[in-house]
């Protein structure tokens, strides 16, 4: 495995990207049958008397907008983390570097515009 030169903590960042998504994702959407066991199904009478527990919390669109924002940036620490760990592993050298940075920096953003 390359790399290593920060504990490969480089994948947190990406974790957290992830539930910053999914957190997007599921906004204000009703929970599945198989997300509610997931969290510990309590049963149809704790739902008719919690029906709000059926529903994912529904932030506001402007503090989703800054949830977007924030996973382009999560994203973008992402590669730059890793890129830098690899040079400083000696994984790349600096043109691989520059290279591969510019190359998945550009990927994300053509991602970031579909």
């Amino acid at each position: 495995m390359s790399g290593g030169h920060f504990d490969y903590k480089q994948w947190h960042i990406n974790q957290i990207a992830d539930d910053v998504e999914k957190l997007i994702e599921r906004n204000g959407r009703e929970k599945t049958r198989e997300e509610l066991k997931e969290e510990g199904w309590r049963g149809d009478d704790w739902y008719k008397k919690y029906p709000e527990d059926l529903w994912y919390y529904e932030y506001p669109d402007e503090v989703v907008e800054k949830f977007k924002e924030g996973l382009i940036i999560l994203r973008q620490a992402a590669v730059y983390a890793q890129r830098i760990d690899w040079l400083l592993s000696g994984d790349d050298g600096e043109e691989s570097f520059l290279e591969r940075l510019e190359k998945e920096l550009s990927e994300l953003k053509k991602d970031n515009n579909e």
